[in-house]
């Protein structure tokens, strides 16, 4: 199992716009240049979450992106689904429907996955972190 590139940057993005100040705008470029990736492929992923109302944009030379109201209640796994989508995992080709006990033991797996993905909340590691951004 491997979550895209595009997850890896949207968790670390918005994890960087937390610890940076949440109501503060920052530029794509400079949220870009911080993990070393192009800022048109970044926006493409800020897109996705702004689409999913996790952060919002302002646009023009001193526009950029922030995080929107309640982000204190956001999930890793909110994050995800807001990239990956909801779709399942692991899908059974068989097509034995609910009975098949491959599909019912790889469901549960995923289910506990998620449980476990949507305790971890953003504002909690925001709370864990060092004085200094380095380790985002």
């Amino acid at each position: 199992m491997k979550f895209s590139k595009a997850t890896d940057y949207a968790l670390h993005t918005m994890l960087h716009l937390a610890v940076a100040s949440p109501h503060r705008l920052i530029g794509v470029q400079q949220l870009a240049e911080f993990q070393k990736v192009s800022p048109t492929y970044l926006s493409k992923i800020l897109t996705k979450l702004a689409k999913a109302g996790m952060v919002e944009s302002s646009p023009g030379a001193h526009g950029g992106y922030r995080l929107k109201r309640n982000w204190e209640q956001l999930s890793f796994l909110d994050i995800i689904h807001a990239i990956e989508g909801t779709a399942s995992l692991f899908e059974c080709t068989l097509d034995h429907g609910p009975e098949c006990m491959v599909q019912q033991v790889m469901l549960q797996a995923e289910g506990t996955m998620e449980h476990y993905l949507q305790q971890q909340k953003l504002v909690d590691l925001v709370a864990r972190m060092p004085v200094t951004d380095e380790s985002i």
